[in-house]
């Protein structure tokens, strides 16, 4: 079944094309920068499902109806490890490049929910939908992984 988009829709999809290259290219290159092996692989991991992202939208612009069932891989939270860094030692550097992928998670996941309001055809919006959630639970990793290093303590 090939899906029909309406110019809305499709510049929508090319605009969300775009916001996904810019995570694909943030996490791999955060994943370079950072020092904390934890770290790295949470980046690791979200920049392959931004490329899943990536490839769903690209399918939509296609026509093609996307399988986001087969892009529903766990998702891994940051974990504690033992012998955490020492009350003090936050790493600045692994700081500075959470808290820039916080603000880029935050306006992408605005952005699909803005899309998500603005699709008439039911498989975009649930394709939207879908990684939109995977938008917000790369919010809470990358949170819940600041909290654990001391980089983000709740009031």
């Amino acid at each position: 079944m090939t899906i029909q988009l309406t110019q809305k829709e499709r510049t929508m999809l090319e605009d969300q094309k775009v916001h996904e290259e810019v995570c694909i290219q943030k996490y791999t290159n955060y994943a370079q920068q950072a020092s904390d092996p934890q770290l790295i692989q949470l980046f690791n991991q979200y920049a392959s499902q931004e490329q899943q992202h990536y490839n769903t939208i690209n399918q939509l612009l296609q026509g093609q109806q996307p399988n986001t069932a087969a892009n529903q891989g766990v998702q891994q939270q940051a974990q504690p490890m033992q012998n955490q860094k020492l009350a003090g030692m936050i790493n600045q550097e692994d700081a500075a490049l959470c808290t820039d992928m916080m603000m880029t998670e935050k306006f992408v996941s605005g952005s699909y929910d803005t899309g998500i309001f603005q699709t008439a055809n039911p498989q975009v919006r649930q394709a939207l939908q879908h990684i939109q959630r995977e938008e917000q639970h790369h919010g809470a990793g990358i949170l819940n992984y600041m909290q654990q290093n001391g980089m983000n303590k709740p009031q």
